[in-house]
């Protein structure tokens, strides 16, 4: 089995892309997207968050919820909206955010390779979160919301996928947030065995975001196996949908911190506490960090740069020496007395995409007593703990742009 092949992509009809093109299904809550979706029939988030079809209040896990995915896919099949290619292909993706530009492969990934660690994760996953995925994939017998993976330096993919997205793209759409998302179908036959074979000589390939997806995708083909007496392992269940952009191009933004309390302190005693392991400079501006070990931090009316003692950066430990380790290990915890943050109602987290003024407001307005600033985790970085068969602390990547559903699904025959 290759570790990525093509396939015949479930896609707009064209003209149509636009009226499909959504959000991806976790990114807007279930009144948000009925809002997003008023006046438009085609929008994917009828299949990606089918409970907008339903009573308010409809419980979104409810097996009424598949049922209504599967059936509003089956109308936009009979309008003609979706239509399907009649021949495998790898289809070329750029996603465009004002001056950055990432260029990717939308591609069927091995689920074998997945389940080897090939395929290489850095994330838990939530049980009931994958179990939501399964009953979708079973539902729509089709994976419509795409993995998002990182391939390591590939020189050669580079240039064909150069090539393939310079001409006419089959689909070109600018989202209401404004990024761009554009798709060039890849049909020569040469074309994609050189692909195929350049994915095939890679050592791994990286989830950036789609765990939960991935998982999903790897029970389903599990189940499909175990009932298929006559299982080859050429089944389109054996693989799931992905895009693929070289690791370079990727754009991870930070993700930020916010607090409740100061564990009791004035914010002269919290100071004085940061002080045994960081550096403090008052800083008359906002303080966004420039590099790694390097932090921002707010409490109300003033801006702080902190910087961490050298001493206390792990050399060799790919995980303790990210910076929101650093900050959870050397600050949150011992000083605020936040050990999990995973469940601790003291702490929240903010996505960098809205700026260091988001932080500002939720410490000023929001009710916030202390808000922290945090240079993005890099590529490397989490490439290096998914080497390491480690796991990143929870919330440690935001990446953008993101992908839209619904531009090429991956239909399970």
């Amino acid at each position: 089995m290759s570790l990525i092949r093509p396939f015949a992509g479930l896609r707009p009809a064209p003209s149509r892309a636009a009226e499909v093109a959504a959000p991806p299904y976790d990114v807007l809550s279930t009144e948000e997207a009925r809002v997003r979706c008023a006046g438009k029939p085609w929008s994917f988030l009828h299949i990606s968050k089918p409970e907008i079809d339903l009573p308010v209040g409809t419980d979104p896990y409810v097996a009424e919820v598949y049922a209504k995915a599967a059936e509003n896919l089956d109308k936009m099949l009979a309008a003609g909206v979706l239509v399907r290619d009649d021949a495998p292909c790898y289809y070329a993706y750029r996603l465009t955010m004002g001056e950055h530009s990432q260029t990717g492969l939308v591609a069927a990934a091995s689920v074998a390779d997945y389940d080897t660690n090939r395929i290489r994760k850095h994330e838990f996953t939530r049980p009931d979160k994958e179990d939501d995925r399964v009953r979708q994939i079973d539902a729509l017998n089709a994976q419509t919301g795409p993995v998002l993976l990182a391939y390591p330096p590939a020189q050669q993919v580079d240039a064909i996928l150069i090539k393939a997205s310079s001409g006419t793209p089959d689909a070109d759409v600018t989202a209401e947030d404004g990024i761009r998302h554009t798709i060039w179908v890849i049909r020569d036959a040469a074309v994609l065995s050189q692909l195929t074979a350049a994915f095939d000589a890679m050592p791994a390939l990286y989830i950036a975001d789609g765990h939960h997806r991935s998982a999903a995708a790897s029970r389903v083909a599990a189940a499909r196996r175990a009932a298929n007496t006559k299982h080859s392992g050429e089944e389109s269940y054996n693989y799931f949908l992905s895009v693929i952009f070289p690791h370079h191009q990727m754009k991870i933004m930070d993700y930020n911190r916010v607090m409740t309390d100061l564990n009791g302190m004035d914010a002269a005693g919290f100071l004085k506490r940061i002080a045994e392991n960081f550096s403090v400079q008052p800083s008359a501006t906002a303080v966004k960090p420039s590099k790694p070990g390097e932090f921002g931090l707010y409490l109300p009316g003033q801006w702080y740069r902190l910087n961490i003692r050298a001493d206390l950066i792990p050399a060799n430990d790919p995980v303790a020496r990210l910076d929101v380790s650093l900050l959870q290990n050397h600050l949150i915890a011992p000083v605020l007395g936040i050990n999990d943050p995973r469940r601790d109602k003291r702490i929240d987290f903010v996505g960098g995409i809205r700026g260091l003024p988001e932080l500002e407001k939720r410490v000023n307005s929001d009710g916030m007593a202390v808000a922290f600033a945090l240079f993005a985790t890099r590529m490397e970085d989490l490439m290096a703990v998914a080497d390491a068969n480690e796991v990143m602390p929870p919330k440690s990547t935001w990446f953008e742009p993101k992908l839209a559903d619904g531009l090429v699904s991956h239909v399970l025959d």
